[in-house]
């Protein structure tokens, strides 16, 4: 159940900021969020979490932009959103450690880095179909990449460091109260 209200707070993380007129620069949910679904859900159920942020990807394009959908645009977006829940699923089910969260961070915020500017470079006019046209197109979302990183570790830290920092406590509770227990 924590994994659907996890994906819920992903998909308000990209709209919300676009209701109330401001501008978040990358900074969302997402990643954060489609580790954590991965890891808490079976493979087969990030089919569900793909169709939320493609109705969330039609709502943004057709109703916020005013622009045409074109399915076909996000394509490699949407199978970014299946690799980074099976991302999850493969190194944070069962019980993740912080290196492990933190390499699938990296590998999340990275793989839509390189992926999602590519495709601005070879799908869209904004930059010239060079070397120099692609290495310009990085440059330019260095920021937006920045923010993503920071978004996903920080969703993803508070997501998975939580409940493990809550188990801990629980767990030094009852060795005090061990401790302290008359013996019978």
């Amino acid at each position: 159940m924590i994994a659907y209200l996890v994906l819920l707070l992903a998909i308000l993380s990209r709209i919300l900021p676009h209701v109330f007129a401001t501008t978040s620069v990358g900074f969302t949910a997402v990643g954060g969020g489609l580790l954590f679904f991965g890891a808490r859900r079976s493979r087969w159920q990030t089919i569900i979490a793909v169709l939320a942020l493609m109705a969330t990807d039609f709502y943004l394009t057709t109703y916020v932009y005013g622009a045409a959908f074109h399915a076909s645009a996000y394509l490699v977006t949407w199978a970014w959103y299946a690799a980074i829940c099976l991302l999850g699923h493969q190194m944070l089910s069962g019980k993740p450690s912080m290196l492990r969260v933190g390499g699938a961070v990296l590998a999340s915020s990275t793989s839509f880095f390189i992926l999602s500017n590519f495709m601005v470079w070879a799908g869209s006019g904004m930059y010239p179909h060079s070397l120099a046209g692609l290495a310009a197109c990085y440059v330019a979302a260095i920021p937006f990449y920045a923010n993503d990183v920071m978004s996903t570790a920080i969703t993803a830290g508070a997501l998975f460091g939580l409940p493990a920092l809550a188990a801990s406590i629980a767990e030094s509770l009852r060795e005090s109260q061990d401790k302290h227990l008359p013996l019978a």
